[in-house]
């Protein structure tokens, strides 16, 4: 028996999940073909169908897998971090390098398979995308109990504007070549974000 039939069937699921976001990223995730996917790992098409009955349950189990990632990333983030500040600064963070380690994922989010051919995908991303919002929102919120959100900003719209800036500069990232350190620029943009939604000091 040889290395790859010896493979157990959560090993197999777990490389065909790998091979679908890497080729989502090298093909685009409209293009790529399970036939793509199963000569990435050695395998017939048909064998790719006995992990996963259909290119719809694979999308979902990617989903799955990405929701197990970034949800150690948060909690890694807001365990690490004392003050609103600090947890907005560390989800923020977490959420680049997850992307940064996962180039496909803005071409999944804004693909045809995404938000045309499989419903159940978009509201998978949509549920989790309404999860990270949240945590912000909940930040956000603990500044403005304290006085330290800009008076009139509602913790809602704020953590709008931020996810609309990780949101953007993935994009920009992704079509740029990947020419700078998303997580870098990101930092920098969050600080000039955070500067202009915090309430200004009273003067001592």
């Amino acid at each position: 028996m040889n290395e790859l039939a010896r493979k157990s069937a959560p090993n197999r699921k777990a490389e065909i999940i790998a091979a679908c976001l890497y080729l989502s990223d090298r093909l685009g995730p409209d293009r790529m073909t399970t036939n793509d996917i199963a000569q990435a790992v050695g395998l017939s098409q048909p064998g790719i169908f006995r992990h996963f009955p259909t290119k719809q349950a694979l999308w979902l189990a990617v989903a799955e897998d990405v929701s197990r990632r970034l949800n150690a990333a948060w909690d890694h983030a807001l365990a690490m971090a004392d003050t609103p500040e600090a947890r907005l600064r560390a989800l923020i963070r977490a959420q680049l390098h997850q992307i940064s380690a996962t180039p496909s994922l803005p071409m999944v989010l804004h693909s045809r398979e995404l938000n045309i051919d499989n419903p159940a995908l978009r509201d998978a991303f949509r549920t989790k995308l309404a999860a990270f919002q949240g945590y912000l929102v909940a930040a956000l919120t603990q500044m403005q109990r304290e006085a330290r959100l800009r008076p009139g900003l509602s913790p809602t719209d704020a953590a709008v504007l931020l996810t609309s800036l990780v949101q953007a500069l993935a994009i920009r990232w992704s079509l740029g070549a990947r020419d700078f350190g998303l997580e870098e620029e990101g930092a920098r943009l969050f600080e000039i974000q955070l500067s202009l939604m915090t309430s200004e000091k009273p003067n001592a």
